[in-house]
């Protein structure tokens, strides 16, 4: 039942395919092209297309790979020994849904002249981070990725949704059910682990144009497969609204007083399969360590996960986007959220079907916990490359337990009620700009550059990236001009 076509003619998982698996492929099924994808340094992917000739021509597209000018894809390499080489990984392979002849795609890899991985490449970067964490920990990091997006389109007056009431619409209030079926179909079948779709709180009209939100979930998997998931799903989603003439955007505000698009990051860790997330029904010690690293790197991740001015401007108090330094259960103010989770050795289903026997199986590993600032405007890879070296540095801490204790707030306690006060006056404040987070970065440094996950020289480039936009005053200088606000958003509808 695998939808990606390659899976289910090969009967193999993706990752066990091999070059002869994708050449015997493509000869069986009569493939006409090969397109090769990478990520440029504006997380949006690039593709290479090759007219397949003959069989020995294949295989020697697939084991040399070919070049490409780093310099037009990564603006910190010089035009004078710009050239990369880009490398398939089997593992990705899919049939392109959108091409008119038999085509495979497959995401690449960088390597440099001297034949090593690229050490800039933010794809590369987080393998780094993947494996400093593995050797430290002796676990695996799995990540989920959660897609919030409008779609914008000309304003209709037939079932029209209440203002900031879309959550979990159907047919026919929400109006793009089947855009986000027909994603949900093509994302799993280029090897997306899907968990489910859903129409989202952002709705809104304005100037005669409709604003309606929409969310897709992936399933946790390696924290690297977990990223090259989520750059080809917005690759096809973009793909798949054209078609539909419509506009999609990930950004992370449209207008002020509606609900923002992030991109919340689930985080799970395995050693040997086994997930080390609970035991007993609480929160295991490895857990509350990794969730400490976030609480203490908490205010330099936003440079990664929030690279733009625009981020900062969803990043504001009672619009269920965190501002403070805290975790708790089930919190939707608090930075990062432990989900429910399963813990409970209840059989629910058996009690709503009254006909099934009770069934004592565990579904605790299912249990997560959230990274809610991020968003679609960040680098895919490097913000996993942060989250996963952040992770790692809980368990450095001599005091993460200690520092996972005092950042918690309890159930049910919203900090951006007037009630909380002293409670969020206890708590550390997120960045409110690209120059503030530039600033923590530098601060932090040292917890994405040790064990050279991240270099000094790139950690430099990006500070200057993020200070470069001057915007300490820009929030508050787009609230007295609206007109200029809108000017502004607009601009920015197509980034990430």
């Amino acid at each position: 039942m695998n939808p990606n076509l390659i899976v289910r003619y090969l009967k193999k998982a993706s990752s066990e395919f091999t070059r002869e698996d994708i050449i015997r492929y493509c000869v069986d099924n009569e493939v006409e092209f090969i397109n090769f994808h990478y990520c440029g340094w504006d997380g949006r992917l690039k593709t290479l297309n090759f007219v397949i000739q003959s069989e020995e021509h294949l295989e020697n597209i697939l084991t040399a790979g070919e070049r490409v000018d780093g310099s037009s894809l990564f603006p910190f390499i010089e035009a004078g020994k710009s050239d990369l080489y880009v490398l398939p990984k089997y593992r990705t392979a899919f049939v392109n849904p959108f091409a008119e002849h038999p085509t495979v795609d497959i995401l690449c890899s960088y390597f440099d002249r001297e034949g090593q991985p690229f050490e800039s490449s933010p794809e590369y970067i987080l393998h780094k981070a993947h494996e400093a964490f593995k050797s430290t920990t002796g676990m695996t990091m799995e990540t989920m990725g959660e897609l919030e997006y409008y779609i914008i389109s000309d304003e209709e007056d037939l079932y029209p949704v209440a203002d900031q009431k879309g959550y979990h619409e159907s047919a026919p209030f929400n109006k793009f059910t089947d855009f986000r079926i027909e994603a949900l179909k093509l994302i799993a079948q280029a090897g997306g682990r899907i968990k489910y779709g859903h129409s989202e709180v952002g709705n809104f009209t304005k100037d005669g144009k409709s604003y309606e939100q929409n969310e897709i979930e992936f399933l946790p998997v390696n924290i690297e497969d977990a990223a090259d998931q989520l750059v080809v799903a917005k690759w096809i989603m973009r793909q798949l609204a054209y078609q539909y003439n419509v506009q999609l955007t990930f950004a992370p505000k449209i207008t002020a007083g509606k609900a923002g698009s992030g991109m919340h990051v689930h985080c799970k860790f395995t050693r040997d399969g086994k997930s080390m997330m609970t035991r007993g029904g609480e929160l295991t010690e490895e857990c509350r360590k990794a969730i400490a690293g976030y609480m203490d790197a908490g205010t330099s991740l936003p440079a990664f996960g929030n690279p733009h001015p625009l981020s900062f401007m969803r990043l504001v108090p009672h619009q269920e986007a965190p501002t403070s330094l805290c975790w708790s259960f089930s919190n939707r103010s608090a930075l990062v959220r432990v989900p429910l989770g399963w813990l409970k050795p209840i059989d629910m289903a058996a009690k709503c079907n009254p006909l099934e026997k009770p069934d004592d199986r565990d579904f605790s590993e299912k249990q997560t916990f959230e990274w809610r600032a991020s968003d679609c405007f960040a680098d895919t890879y490097l913000l996993m490359a942060a989250l996963c070296a952040a992770a790692r540095h809980g368990f450095e801490m001599s005091d993460a337990l200690k520092v996972a204790e005092k950042t918690y707030v309890g159930l049910g306690v919203n900090i951006h009620d007037a009630s909380q006060q002293k409670v969020q006056e206890s708590l550390e404040q997120l960045p409110g700009n690209c120059v503030a987070a530039a600033a923590e970065l530098a601060k932090d440094r040292e917890i994405y550059t040790s064990k050279g996950v991240f270099s000094d020289a790139l950690i430099d480039w990006y500070i200057k990236y993020l200070t470069d936009f001057h915007d300490e005053n820009l929030r508050e200088e787009l609230k007295k001009d609206p007109e200029r606000e809108m000017r502004y958003v607009l601009s920015c509808l197509n980034n990430g």
